[in-house]
């Protein structure tokens, strides 16, 4: 089955710009584009059924870093001014 040339040409507008396209592979080789890809241990791995329970965990994690930081300057002054009393 040959296709005569017009069928063959492009007939894409010219606003369409395909060089900015990103072709994906598929299976373990995949690069994920703008993303930043983490190797779980397998024991890490098994307590989070996808990414997205491991993205709420370690939001959590920070909020709980985030409020310690806050509190924790004050605790120690206050330690410090019990003990000059």
């Amino acid at each position: 089955m040959n296709r005569d040339k017009a069928e063959m040409e492009d007939d894409l507008r010219p606003e369409y710009d395909l060089t900015s396209l990103r072709v994906r592979k598929l299976g373990s080789g995949r690069k994920e584009f703008g993303r930043t890809t983490v190797q779980l241990e397998p024991d890490v791995a098994e307590m989070f059924p996808d990414a997205d329970a491991v993205n709420e965990a370690l939001r959590f994690l920070i909020r709980v870093m985030r409020d310690n930081r806050a509190v924790a300057p004050t605790t120690q002054a206050n330690s410090s001014n019990a003990a000059d009393d």
